[in-house]
């Protein structure tokens, strides 16, 4: 299974699909989703999703890019389903984003008609500006520079006008950055029986970890040793993500 690259968006279609996930990345991250999250994609797509990744560049209009990935998304959608690559006529769509990309899935599902059969949200960020910029605080005493919508605005968003019922919120117990405590009780108050909550063990960048082979020696070393330890310690963490996705996407599995 290769990625191919459809209408400015990265593709996975396994050869018998179960469901679709949009896929948004983090802010500094997202240009090269196929790259910079490779290995949690490919192993959903290897479950059975169709994996649409769309790329973004971070603006100050977070509106503006959630309208404009949903409509990348649609498109690549559409034409896969003419090609007949996608053959099947109906198909449950998952949104699931990192940091920044869980804010934009939060405003598609507020904003736009869109069906989904559920979001995954890891590690929610909703940063002001001058918190995700540092060079924004710096000019801020002259310029008055803000994401639109701001952090306050995003929730109450949220708040009235949210309309996917099926959430897995993901945070990690070492990530600084993120704010699924201020969302779980927004999502939890709109749909009380359908958020389900997960900490797990990680860092901010858990996701983003990459299957690195390690070359042993032909004869092992202790520096063997501990490059093998590292590995596992490096990829623990992102297995037991890719187990909690597939059991929420799937839990007959």
């Amino acid at each position: 299974m290769n990625w191919k690259e459809i209408r400015g968006n990265w593709v996975l279609v396994p050869r018998n699909p179960i469901g679709i996930i949009h896929f948004l990345g983090g802010a500094f991250v997202a240009t090269l989703p196929h790259l910079t999250y490779r290995w949690l994609l490919e192993h959903l797509a290897n479950q059975g999703y169709v994996v649409i990744a769309t790329p973004f560049v971070n603006t100050l209009d977070h509106i503006a890019i959630a309208e404009s990935v949903l409509l990348n998304f649609e498109r690549t959608r559409e034409r896969l389903q003419d090609s007949g690559e996608l053959r099947k006529l109906y198909l449950p769509t998952y949104g699931v984003g990192h940091s920044m990309g869980c804010k934009l899935h939060l405003l598609i599902g507020s904003l736009f008609p869109v069906q989904r059969a559920g979001n995954i949200l890891i590690s929610f960020n909703n940063f002001a500006a001058n918190e995700a910029i540092p060079l924004v605080e710096q000019l801020n005493s002259t310029l008055a520079i803000e994401f639109t919508p701001t952090p306050a605005q995003t929730n109450q968003i949220v708040r009235e006008s949210y309309r996917i019922r099926r959430n897995l919120l993901i945070k990690f117990n070492k990530d600084t950055l993120d704010q699924s405590l201020t969302l779980t009780p927004i999502l939890q108050q709109l749909f009380p029986d359908m958020v389900t909550i997960q900490t797990l063990s990680g860092t901010h960048t858990t996701p983003l970890g990459q299957d690195i082979t390690w070359k042993q020696g032909t004869a092992f070393s202790p520096f063997d040793a501990l490059g093998q330890w590292f590995k596992q310690e490096v990829y623990r963490d992102l297995n037991t993500l890719k187990q909690i996705l597939v059991l929420w996407l799937n839990p007959l599995s």
